[in-house]
């Protein structure tokens, strides 16, 4: 009895102590002891020494012996050693308890053989025992994590056929699963079917919810599901926060972030590490880097000091965010400062660094900075090279960039895509377009697949070199490679068309591309209508002009003026009145440089009427006209 306590109590040591007095005296001990003895140590190996203690004893185990053993035995990923102690046990008569079964297919799903978990379910129902809403949730989330929700959706109805009701967990499993894959109409599913069983959603329900609109980019659904729990009294978590912080960070919401970490506090919650981190990449990324050392000062005030690892990492987000926005001297700044704290920096902090001085042209700076690289006991990375290579690029710098390149062969530092992209961007400035396409050829035999960006840069090469059917090849070459084009691969080639090439032909790209609603940007229309306005086709300007408006995009003053100057310029005064209309009918305002490219218009022409309703219309609408 005392030996069971003291196990109970997890005062192993006492216990074993105890099991051996009794053993000296020639007492036994119950198998409930020894159960909770194995129960307690089946995460190491002494776990066995007590099992053979029980059969040398004679004890007769229980279903619960083995299970314990089956499960110790899962828990030191042992898992082949689990099935062959189950098949032994089995040829002993002692056969398998649904508990042991659960625990094999647990571990298997985990491991990611849900097929395998399923040819345990069936040893489950062979013996006649009954699986319960635990055995149906493991291989149900199985399936879920390998993304077959039709089977786990299958298994979840075999349930309700076996008499086994679904739980708040295997709805919950479900969700999660729709999640996992985007799909959340497909969790709604699952949320309105649980609740027509009349089980409610409970804070992992929520959680599972809240992250998936917020993977989605749906911030605002997060937020009122936020809302939703604190009206029927949950409370969010310190994760939950962190989730919507992030979000809120990633759609440049920061400002709404703030004012929501206000609210966590407020609910007596404290932010953690991660929380600060999202708001101080957030800062970051909007250029507020000041702000963003406040927040990491009052981390640290706070004592929620990041580990060693972390902390780079937030230093690194910091001069980054400088870098980025221009500010380098404060970026170098900070670098300074982790250094006289003994921060060691990390190959990122330097290739921002790097990044920074090629950015302001100063590559002197940014070479000498590489060169202090190994005074850190660091090695130059491939972004480290192809950040100076792109530099040098933008210089026309040939040599350097090919010197570069030699020594990361010499440091057997590899090259990636993007490097070989810059390099390509070098030889295409110089004209050299065999060279470019030998180097994308040279790309896929190393077994580097060339991005849109590697494209782009050789069709647009190719567009000015006004090879324009060579371009189109190279476009059916990406679609073949299964590389869907970007709208900028289409507005090069556009424009190509629009410049070098044949005016129709462009018309043709651009209406086919519409029909077949391809995303496209607004300079895609824009190119066009003003090569139509230059051509001086005026209809097929408008017409362009209403698809682009019909697209959904929004039109500035600065499209309209770009028409209504080259109309002007080709004295197609009608014209350009009439579009002038065009553009007041979709309620855009004309600035004090459109009616003043009008006036002069109807100065040559000599058109007084038309000048008097324009300067009438002006001082009508609060415009000045400079030569009254």
């Amino acid at each position: 009895m005392l030996a069971f306590v003291y196990s109970r109590f997890e005062m192993v040591h006492d216990a074993l102590y105890v099991l051996a007095m009794m053993k000296d005296l020639k007492f036994h001990a119950s198998i409930l002891t020894y159960n909770s003895l194995l129960y307690n140590l089946r995460h190491t190996d002494i776990m066995w020494d007590v099992y053979n203690e029980i059969k040398v004893t004679g004890t007769t185990q229980s279903k619960q012996t083995n299970s314990i053993v089956i499960d110790g035995l899962c828990r030191q990923s042992k898992l082949q050693d689990a099935v062959l102690f189950l098949r032994e046990t089995e040829g002993k008569g002692l056969g398998p308890s649904v508990v042991s079964l659960n625990t094999i297919m647990s571990r298997y799903c985990k491991l990611g053989f849900v097929d395998v978990a399923k040819s345990f379910f069936c040893m489950m129902l062979k013996y006649g025992l009954l699986p319960d809403a635990y055995s149906y949730n493991i291989l149900i989330h199985g399936l879920c994590i390998a993304g077959s929700m039709e089977e786990a959706l299958e298994f979840t109805n075999d349930m309700e056929k076996h008499g086994v009701e679904p739980d708040i967990v295997t709805y919950n499993i479900l969700t999660k699963g729709f999640r996992l894959l985007g799909l959340m109409n497909g969790a709604w599913k699952a949320i309105q079917t649980m609740l027509n069983k009349g089980l409610n959603p409970d804070l992992v329900t929520y959680m599972i919810l809240i992250c998936g609109h917020c993977q989605n980019g749906n911030v605002k659904e997060g937020l009122k599901l936020r809302e939703e729990m604190l009206s029927r009294g949950f409370q969010l978590s310190v994760i939950s926060y962190s989730v919507l912080l992030s979000s809120l960070c990633k759609s440049g919401q920061v400002d709404e972030a703030l004012v929501l970490l206000h609210e966590m506090e407020a609910d007596g919650l404290q932010p953690d590490h991660v929380t600060y981190s999202v708001l101080i990449h957030g800062l970051c990324k909007q250029g507020e880097v000041q702000r963003a050392l406040q927040f990491y000062k009052e981390m640290c005030s706070k004592r929620i000091p990041p580990n060693l690892i972390s902390n780079i990492v937030l230093y690194n987000i910091m001069i980054d965010g400088y870098v980025r926005h221009g500010n380098v001297e404060e970026a170098v700044q900070l670098y300074k400062l982790i250094a006289g704290k003994g921060i060691t920096p990390t190959i990122v902090t330097i290739n921002s660094l790097i990044y920074g001085f090629c950015k302001r042209r100063n590559l002197a700076e940014a070479r000498r900075l590489m060169d202090t690289i190994r005074l850190h006991g660091l090695e130059p990375t491939a972004v480290t090279y192809t950040t100076l290579m792109n530099a040098y690029c933008e210089h026309g710098n040939m040599h350097f960039m090919i010197k570069l390149l030699r020594e990361m062969d010499a440091k057997g530092v590899g090259p990636t895509h993007v490097t070989y992209t810059v390099f390509i961007k070098g030889l295409c400035k110089q004209r050299k377009l065999q060279e470019a396409v030998q180097l994308l050829e040279d790309m896929r035999d190393k077994g580097l697949n060339p991005d849109q960006v590697t494209y782009n840069t050789i069709i647009q090469c190719y567009c000015k070199a006004q090879n324009i059917k060579r371009a189109f090849k190279l476009l059916n070459e990406m679609l073949l490679n299964n590389l869907e084009p970007t709208p900028v691969t289409y507005n090069i080639l556009i424009r190509g068309l629009c410049v070098y090439g044949n005016l129709k032909d462009a018309d043709k790209l651009l209406i086919s591309l519409h029909e077949q609603n391809i995303n496209l940007t607004k300079i895609a229309y824009t190119t066009i209508i003003k090569a139509h306005c230059l051509k001086g086709d005026v209809h097929s300007a408008f017409m362009f002009f209403h698809l682009m408006v019909e697209k959904g995009f929004e039109i500035s003053v600065r499209d309209c003026s770009a028409v209504i100057n080259r109309l002007c310029k080709r004295c197609l005064i009608t014209e350009a009145q009439h579009f002038f209309c065009m553009m007041l009918s979709y309620g855009i305002s004309p600035d004090q440089e459109i009616c003043e490219v009008l006036l002069d218009a109807y100065h040559q022409c000599g058109d007084v009427i038309s000048i008097y309703e324009m300067l009438a219309w002006m001082i009508k609408s609060g415009l000045l006209p400079q030569n009254s």
